[in-house]
């Protein structure tokens, strides 16, 4: 429930802080006072696109704010909401905030918790419902009316369940269509696509082939150097004249033959014994691979012939390795293995998207049942509420037809009206009149805020078209929603309605020094009587006007 609103330099406002209370408000006012002004604000506070004209001229920013009560909720989806947002969740007081800078930046905060628009703008359709004359536009389309239906019959379980079907047995189709294509395309290549497989199986590629190959052939190509120098290392470590094992041997040996007379020769002895080991394999070793190293010409051009092929591949397959090509045959056999078992492929899945579609079927067939019930209910209800809103002769239904599968299900929904007997029930957007869709959206927002227990609504002029007795009614029906536990606050010209709120505010209009401002004041009795005196006569208020204004106040 809204709480309190408060309102900075936006547009014609200076600084506007309102408190709100439980039950059914009016805000009155001249038109042009600013009462759509107040819309906006509450508008843009829910999401709704900024605009750096909305900065009241002069000032830097405007700051919009207002603060919820939601602990009226019996249900912890809404505290799901704050703990799936990493927002502090505070039943007794939610603070919603918008800032708006004249250079067009804004900023949304909930809880002075920094969120993207689509957060505040979730989390504001769960809290406040602002009917504007433009929603009745919404009587037009088809998703509106399944959607009233849908509220009606509480399908919200079954239709996530038919959500996860539809969603699943489309996912099929699409894998089923992209595999026709691809079977289609590879057969249009078939005769390439064989070619290139067999250039690749042929090759006989091996995964460390390349760099093996690569280095045999570097090594073969500078054999004699290769050669020359091992031979070097060879008769220098363990030549005949002098080579170097022999004399760290000899030098062991001495260091040795001191040691009784020096001790300290023994660990010097020791270390170059160590050194006569590792000299003396190094020395083994040289010579062995001296033995290793030959150039044979025939093994050289099989390895460059060999290298060549691979190289060759690469470049034709725009790969960069040997494993980039073995991935090619691999990608290969699974498009020749579609073409040969493509057939088996397809019926498989056909079968499997024809399973899915009969699931879908079977969950859109429950959501038909329960909408086809709520249909009456909705028939039921609306034409008890419009007969005393003065059309007596009402025929209303709700057209549940069988249609293709959707995201939504397999069902069309359209609103039939009559608003006499004689007269074939059309689509009611095409057939009622301004006030007879105002009466009729009323009546809906009337059902829809009992199914879902949405805890403030704000009608914006709702009254367009209606008078008198049928205003009267109108105001009764707003009177109950915001007797059951709900918060509703009317916008409206007439003085019917106006003398039915719990809470009246007026709008007005000021010249100052700085400009024209708005302003909004909650009214006392007195002030109220003034003020539906003055919506009855007009700026010269009569005794018969304060009067009739008094008279309308004691009806409520």
């Amino acid at each position: 429930m809204l709480k309190t609103l408060d309102i900075k330099n936006f547009t014609l406002i200076d600084h506007l802080q309102m408190q709100f209370y439980p039950g059914f408000s009016v805000i009155t006012g001249e038109t042009g006072a600013g009462k759509s002004i107040v819309i906006g604000a509450i508008g843009l506070l829910l999401g709704n696109r900024a605009d750096a004209r909305q900065v009241k001229k002069g000032k830097d920013k405007c700051i919009i704010e207002a603060t919820f009560d939601l602990s009226i909720y019996h249900s912890d989806v809404l505290k799901d909401f704050f703990v799936n947002n990493d927002l502090d969740y505070e039943p007794n007081e939610c603070i919603l905030r918008r800032e708006l800078n004249a250079s067009g930046k804004s900023r949304a905060f909930v809880n002075d918790t920094p969120v993207n628009l689509a957060t505040i703008r979730e989390l504001g359709e769960q809290l406040i419902d602002v009917h504007s004359q433009h929603q009745n536009l919404l009587l037009n389309k088809e998703d509106f009316q399944l959607n009233v239906v849908d509220i009606i019959a509480r399908d919200k379980q079954q239709m996530a369940d038919y959500k996860l079907a539809y969603n699943e047995w489309r996912k099929a189709e699409k894998q089923l269509d992209d595999l026709k294509l691809q079977i289609e395309r590879n057969r249009e290549n078939e005769d390439f696509l064989r070619f290139q497989h067999k250039e690749l199986k042929d090759a006989n590629l091996q995964a460390d082939e390349q760099e093996t190959l690569e280095q045999t052939a570097e090594i073969m190509s500078h054999a004699e150097d290769i050669k020359r120098v091992l031979h070097e290392a060879d008769q220098r470590l363990d030549g005949e004249d002098n080579g170097i094992v022999d004399e760290t041997r000899s030098l062991a040996s001495q260091l040795h033959g001191i040691e009784e007379i020096y001790p300290d020769a023994n660990e010097l002895a020791e270390r170059l014994d160590n050194c006569f080991i590792e000299l003396k394999d190094i020395a083994q070793e040289i010579s062995s691979k001296m033995d290793d190293i030959e150039f044979d010409p025939q093994r050289f051009n099989e390895i460059t012939e060999r290298l060549d092929t691979i190289y060759t591949l690469q470049q034709k397959f725009h790969v960069s390795d040997i494993g980039g090509l073995i991935e090619k045959l691999d990608e290969l056999d699974s498009l020749l293995s579609n073409i040969d078992n493509g057939d088996e492929h397809l019926k498989e899945l056909e079968q499997q998207v024809e399973l899915l579609k009969a699931k879908c079927e079977q969950k859109a067939a429950v959501l038909t049942n329960l909408r086809q019930k709520a249909a009456i209910e909705v028939e039921d209800e609306l034409s008890k509420l419009l007969v005393p809103l003065g059309i007596p002769k009402v025929r209303f239904k709700v057209d549940v037809k069988k249609g293709t599968l959707g995201p939504t299900g397999g069902d069309k929904v359209l609103f039939l009206f009559s608003a006499n007997s004689s007269t074939e029930m059309q689509p009611v957007a095409q057939v009622a009149s301004g006030g007879e869709i105002a009466r009729v959206m009323l009546s809906l927002k009337a059902m829809i805020s009992k199914a879902i227990g949405l805890p403030t609504i704000i009608f914006d002029e709702i009254d367009t078209g209606v008078s008198g007795r049928v205003a009267e009614q109108m105001a009764y029906i707003m009177r109950d929603m915001g007797d059951a536990h709900r918060q509703v606050i009317c916008i409206t010209h007439l003085p019917q309605i106006a003398a039915f709120g719990s809470t009246h505010y007026k709008v007005a209009k000021h010249e100052t020094a700085e400009g024209t401002v708005s302003t909004m004041t909650k009214l006392d009795d007195e002030q109220r009587v003034n003020e539906i005196a003055q919506m009855l006569s007009g700026s010269d208020i009569s005794q018969a006007a304060i009067d009739n204004a008094k008279t309308l106040l004691k009806m409520k």
